[in-house]
């Protein structure tokens, strides 16, 4: 742990302190080593000095002593012994007799002392033989005096020496690390999309890397500014590009809007027509062509309905309403909607029950649900449709289930964009034409984004598909009934008629105006009809008691709109009050009049109207209204 974390400092050391310290390093090493050889070697001379010097001092004491001992003058083997410790740096002078006895001894007492350095020599009779011996012993001051001169010096020397092998270092280092510094700089300049050119200088190793670096870096900015020049045009090309896109999205949205309702109005009075038409007759061969135009006029309706969905996700009106509710209400819902339509097709619809409970926007849930099933019914010639659900995690997973056509791995990417449709083979089954608009899946696709859920498909052809939609789940509680879930003017149908409800119907298309008086006639209310503004106000002045419901168009004559003209007729003396139900009916699918319908507050229905929706629509107001009452 310690040797990686000094390796790491060490690694981030600059390349010029790595240098001196290498250059260092060998040098201190290579200094200390010839010191302490050459500090030994000199000390080691300097004790065999003292040594020597010991040796003579102990010499001359033994020739003075040697008669003396022979005749054991003590005294004058004293005055001998203190006359040797007079010499420099002894300390101590002893002579012994031939048996070891110390006869004589002297030491210093005007000096400290210290650590001693003690030599023998013998003392020789006239008769040859060792008549005693002369200790003197030797201060080791000057040995200690060495060392401190020669540690001076080591210090002196190795100052020295680190300091010029430092400098020669830092010298070398940078001259080398210079143009590598000045290289990264270049390199960092050059990714700051600045220009980086460095001078050529140094070694020849260091001029070859440096020129290759110019040029690099020519060759890079060049490239930049290639790309730079690329991005600025590519950008350019995408806003105009986009700019189309939006002036053909809105030239689209517009023409839409406009077809949609310039056909919707005559839709809406063959739809009233219709059913005035069937209303009483009883020949099978006219109730046949009866039934054949209801079938053009469900065809169209269905696909102008997919026209206002998208519509409506454009303007942005639809918001969802969070409500918790039993998914089997709504499972039943769709089995009572489409059950019939499978059957005439000879397919099987099946719809499992299930105890589940969801949090989701019920009628936007229902449409997903609808165009679901109603595109799998579209596109199945042979055994039939399921719908289940099942729990995952804290979600429930909705699948809707086909034997139909199916769809190739190269479609299934792009069958949720607006108007895409892929090609059958076989344009009808089972006598039902089975292409749409394309929007169907669209709009799928954009309601479960404003349910912040997700729809996965998958499907294989000539097998069949499968799409799966994920809701949130949550706990069961009191079931709510189903008219509480959908919006105002889809409620249960009321059984009863319309005997003794007076209606004022608005609207500027006189052959509306007459289906809109055949309809509710038969269903036995008292109808007024008004083309304009004037009309209504008209009718105001002159009515004994106001009307019970106001049925009026959205867009009249002159850029009039029924929403005004509801105003107009609350402010007349002899007008509408709080116990008159309002309801609109337009075929406009403009985003901004959706936008201004779905903040007046007054029910709408879109065109083409069929007259059960409308009854339905007309009892769930009257029945707010004298709720309210």
């Amino acid at each position: 742990m310690n040797w990686s974390f000094r390796a790491f400092h060490l690694l981030r050391l600059t390349l010029a302190q790595q240098l001196v310290l290498l250059a260092l390093l060998p040098a201190t090493v290579a200094t200390l080593g010839v010191i302490a050889v050459l500090t030994r070697q000199h000390l080691s001379n300097v004790t065999e000095l003292v040594r020597a010097n010991a040796q003579t001092v102990a010499l001359q004491v033994a020739t003075v002593a040697q008669s003396q001992i022979q005749h054991m003058d003590r005294r004058a083997l004293q005055r001998t012994a203190q006359s040797g410790s007079y010499q420099p740096h002894v300390q101590q002078v002893q002579i012994w007799s031939e048996d070891g006895e110390i006869v004589a001894n002297s030491e210093t007492t005007d000096r400290v002392r210290g650590e001693g350095l003690q030599v023998v020599a013998p003392i020789i009779g006239d008769d040859g033989k060792n008549a005693g011996k002369v200790m003197v012993e030797m201060s080791l001051d000057a040995v200690g005096s060495a060392k401190q001169a020669v540690w001076f010096n080591v210090v002196l020397v190795l100052a020295a020496s680190l300091v010029g092998v430092g400098l020669a270092g830092w010298w070398a280092a940078r001259r080398i690390s210079s143009p590598i510094r000045e290289l990264g700089e270049a390199v960092e300049r050059l990714g700051a999309g600045e220009d980086a050119q460095v001078t050529i200088k140094g070694t020849s190793e260091v001029r070859r890397l440096q020129d290759g670096f110019n040029q690099a870096a020519r060759a890079l900015s060049e490239s930049r500014n290639q790309l730079e020049s690329r991005i600025v045009n590519a950008t350019a090309e995408l806003a105009r590009k986009n700019q189309q896109l939006e002036v053909a999205s809105q030239a689209k949205t517009r023409l839409l809007a406009a077809a949609s309702h310039d056909l919707r109005q005559p839709l809406h009075a063959l739809t009233l027509f219709s059913d005035g038409l069937a209303n009483g007759e009883t020949d099978p061969a006219r109730l046949q062509r009866i039934g054949h135009i209801r079938e053009c006029v469900d065809s169209l309706d269905r696909l102008f309905t997919e026209l206002l969905n998208l519509s409506q996700l454009d303007a942005g009106v639809l918001q969802p309403q969070w409500t918790d509710f039993a998914l089997d209400t709504l499972f039943d819902e769709i089995s009572r909607n489409f059950r019939a339509v499978a059957e005439q097709q000879n397919l099987r619809l099946v719809v499992r029950k299930t105890d589940a409970w969801v949090r989701c926007d019920y009628v936007m849930l229902s449409r997903i649900l609808n165009n679901l099933v109603s595109n799998s019914l579209r596109h199945t010639v042979e055994g039939g449709v399921l719908i289940g659900a099942r729990r995952r995690r804290k979600g429930i997973r909705i699948d809707v289930w086909d034997t139909g056509v199916g769809i190739a791995a190269h479609h299934q990417a792009r069958v949720f964009e607006e108007f895409y449709q892929v090609e059958q083979q076989g344009g009808r089954h089972g006598g039902r034409d089975s292409r749409g608009m394309g929007l169907g899946l669209a709009t799928v696709q954009r309601l479960a984004a404003l349910l912040n859920t997700r729809v996965e498909l998958s499907s294989r052809p000539n097998k069949g598909t499968c799409v799966r939609v994920m809701v949130r789940a949550t706990e069961p509680m009191i079931p709510m009934p189903v008219t509480a879930l959908l919006p105002m003017g889809l409620a249960a149908e009321d059984d009863g008629g319309l005997c003794n409800i007076r209606v004022l119907v608005i609207d500027d298309e006189r052959t509306i105006l007459e289906g809109l008086q055949v309809v509710l006639s038969n269903w036995g209310a008292e109808v007024m009809a008004a083309q304009s503004r004037s009309e209504a106000l008209a009718l105001a002045s002159a009515w004994d008691r106001p009307p019970d419901v106001v049925l009026s168009d959205l867009l009249l004559q002159g850029g009039d709109n029924g929403l005004d003209v509801l105003a107009a007729l609350e402010r007349h003396p002899n007008g509408i009050g709080p116990a008159t139900a309002r309801l609109l009916v337009t075929g406009e699918t403009k985003p901004d009049r959706l936008r201004e319908v779905a903040s007046a507050g007054v029910a709408v229905l879109y065109k083409p109207v069929s007259p059960k929706v409308l009854r339905q629509a007309i009892a769930a107001q009257l029945a707010a209204v004298r709720e309210l009452a």
